[in-house]
């Protein structure tokens, strides 16, 4: 590696922060971190009062820290920004899942006989793209024409190749002007209402199906579910969903013997068909009214069938992590006036990102949001989200391993042993910056957390 100013800066960084006395409390940090890749620096103390006495038991400082700061995961869930931290949410996300479907972290194994399907919800065409098919492992000719049209633009809509899995063409348009980038934009702010409306009427044609009320079926029926977005390669989204039938006090009942998964599968493809949303007109666009796809995948989870819990709990925690960055755009906000031009990302995405811009100048577009959401090229809903009485919950998973932690920490010694009714506990934190400085970039290399180049961490020192 050539030596620049720069890496040598973060040469003699890290070089100092070898020499340091506390270097390996330092690298103690950055292991209990996981691996984390921005981790946040916190500062503060934790005490422990004895109520009866007013006697001080324990105190924890970060005044003899490196820095005077202590190091905590980010926590957050996208593989681009952190992969450890990622990880953590894709197996909590997973356990969370899985679950729902056979049981386990207070959900019984009963729950293995309520209809459940696997959903997947498409989006409409806004154009041929390249895509890759597959047939009996034979990878088809892309969009084979034998009298194939020229587009008003002189392309031909036609495509012979055979394209491989990392090939960069597939998702692009075969002519990115005849493509509607504005229907994918609007597609993608207002696929969060559609959602919402499929449930809605979903539950109600369930109703309808048994004969009952919308009201009168909560005393006997629940439907819960657990989705996850997924970007195509296009740039729009679809949504996977585990949908399951409980009975009224959720996966600790059955459901009434009525609710039979044929009837869940007649209620699903009623659903996406009915259900539509409207965008108001603007200059030079009509009133638009988006509905799902026609492509409606349906099939049950079985623990010994085609579709399995694992398969369906991998599936939908692999894309827990993942957001618009697979597509080829960027994992950060647009700021206002920045040339797209100069944006590492592919020019369909790029197109899609200044369609964003384009149509969040309206006023009567103003609520869908799309110029603040540019980034993820109009979508602003929640990637994965659940019904209340699907599973536990994250934050559950998350307390249960923090417990877990201390009660080591406290069987190895590293913690006193504290009755929590009678101690109080007072802590002081604050926020003090996040990631790593050049020079600790490197020693955290050393470490063995997969570190990219670095930039001075936010309210830190550059060392």
């Amino acid at each position: 590696m050539p030596v620049t100013s720069a890496n040598a800066h973060a040469i003699r960084g890290a070089i100092a922060r070898l020499n340091d006395p506390n270097c390996s409390r330092f690298a103690f940090q950055i292991r209990h971190t996981g691996g984390c890749r921005q981790p946040i620096h916190l500062r503060g103390k934790v005490e422990h009062w004895d109520r009866a006495t007013g006697t001080l038991l324990h105190r924890y400082s970060t005044r003899l820290e490196p820095d005077g700061v202590l190091r905590v995961p980010c926590k957050t869930r996208r593989a681009s920004r952190c992969p450890a931290c990622a990880e953590t949410y894709r197996a909590d996300t997973y356990h969370l899942i899985r679950a729902g479907l056979v049981g386990g972290k207070g959900v019984p194994d009963t729950v293995t006989a309520h209809p459940c399907l696997f959903v997947t919800l498409t989006a409409p065409s806004f154009g041929p793209v390249h895509t890759r098919r597959q047939h009996n492992g034979s990878v088809l000719p892309c969009h084979p024409r034998r009298d194939a049209e020229t587009c008003p633009h002189g392309r031909l809509l036609s495509c012979t190749a055979r394209h491989g899995a990392d090939d960069d063409r597939l998702g692009e348009p075969l002519c990115p002007d005849c493509y509607d980038y504005t229907g994918s934009v609007l597609f993608n702010a207002v696929a969060p209402l559609l959602w919402k409306r499929f449930a809605d009427a979903l539950r109600r044609h369930l109703a309808k199906l048994g004969g009952l009320t919308l009201r009168d079926m909560r005393d006997q029926l629940v439907v819960s579910f657990a989705k996850v977005a997924e970007y195509q390669r296009r740039g729009v989204v679809h949504l996977h969903a585990v949908i399951r039938l409980d009975g009224p006090a959720g996966p600790i009942s059955p459901p009434p013997a009525w609710a039979t998964l044929d009837l869940l599968r007649q209620a699903v493809e009623h659903a996406t068909s009915v259900v539509t949303a409207k965008v108001p007109a603007c200059v030079g666009q009509p009133e638009r009214v988006l509905r799902w796809g026609t492509q409606l995948d349906a099939r049950p989870i079985k623990i010994d069938g085609e579709l399995t819990d694992q398969a369906v709990a991998g599936y939908v925690a692999k894309y827990a992590t993942k957001a618009a960055e697979c597509v080829g755009t960027i994992d950060r906000r647009i700021v206002p006036g920045e040339d797209l031009t100069a944006l590492p990302v592919r020019d369909h995405a790029r197109r899609l990102i200044a369609e964003c811009l384009r149509l969040g100048a309206f006023e009567e577009l103003a609520e869908l949001r799309v110029t603040q959401w540019a980034h993820m090229l109009g979508f602003r809903g929640h990637f994965s989200t659940r019904s209340r009485r699907y599973s536990t919950t994250l934050g559950d998973i998350r307390a249960d391993r923090q417990n877990h932690a201390r009660d080591e920490d406290v069987t190895t010694g590293r913690l006193p042993l504290l009755d929590e009714d009678t101690v109080l506990v007072i802590s002081e934190w604050e926020y003090a910056g996040k990631g790593y400085s050049p020079g600790d970039a490197l020693v955290a290399g050393l470490a063995g957390v997969p570190l990219p180049q670095s930039s001075p961490p936010d309210g830190g020192d550059a060392r």
